[in-house]
């Protein structure tokens, strides 16, 4: 088995160095990831200008660009033969609900997923303790599982995971994507020069965090796992629309 590990937090990072040694022994791993941290990223892709590609040692690679280009480089073209997985994470910190719409690590997966590997994002809800040998060992039962009875249809799996020891989870719940509450105002501030500067301010809490959604998973300490679509046609409003186009 070939597994393409990537991720938004920078080949350097303990999550996808730790994840890497896990999955060893399953199969064989490539690292192709950016070269600094590209939290926050989304599925943008770099069209303006060439991409550089440099190993670090062994298969582990970086590239001067987005989460996004690090799949798509690796399967269109760097990778003599296409993995049978993608794998991307371990992400510090959740990626539940709205999450997913910005997250690197979730576009690296999704961008896997386009270009028709299962593909799996994986990150860790942290809280302080930072487990992330948990979110390693979900992994590697995910990928156990999948080689031991692959799913019939193109997947992509959005897998977020408690910050506890393995053996305080409660198992793996199928989850629905939450919903956080509109994001905190930006933090303003100024430079040594006096130039205004702005922050991003940090993602709101939990807004639709009911039974059965991520949040919910997680905070009775189970692994969520959503199955994600890529199509964003929101079905429900094409007559609505229609009628209103129609309107003279």
């Amino acid at each position: 088995m070939r597994i393409l590990l990537s991720n938004d937090d920078g080949y350097f990072s303990p999550g996808i160095t730790l994840l890497a040694e896990m999955l060893a022994p399953l199969a064989d791993i490539t690292i192709v990831a950016p070269e600094r941290d590209r939290s926050g990223s989304s599925n943008s892709l770099t069209l303006d200008r060439p991409l550089s590609v440099r190993r670090v040692r062994g298969r582990i690679y970086h590239v001067n660009g987005t989460p996004t280009d690090c799949v798509h480089l690796a399967v269109t073209g760097l990778l003599s033969e296409l993995p049978d997985i993608v794998i991307s994470g371990i992400n510090h910190g959740a990626n539940m609900g709205d999450d997913t719409i910005y997250s690197g690590t979730v576009a690296a997966a999704t961008e896997g997923f386009l270009l028709g590997i299962p593909s799996i994002a994986i990150s860790l809800v942290v809280e302080g303790g930072e487990q992330f040998p948990t979110a390693g060992r979900v992994a590697v039962d995910l990928v156990t599982r999948f080689q031991r009875r692959p799913i019939a249809e193109p997947v992509l799996l959005n897998v977020n995971v408690p910050d506890v020891e393995f053996g305080s989870l409660r198992g793996f719940q199928v989850t629905r994507l939450g919903k956080r509450h509109k994001a905190e105002p930006v933090v303003k501030s100024a430079t040594p020069r006096g130039e205004t500067v702005y922050w991003i301010g940090a993602a709101g809490g939990a807004q639709d965090a009911g039974e059965g959604t991520d949040f919910h998973a997680v905070a009775n300490r189970r692994v969520s796992i959503t199955p994600l679509q890529v199509d964003l046609t929101r079905t429900a409003q094409l007559g609505a629309v229609s009628a209103w186009l129609a309107e003279q």
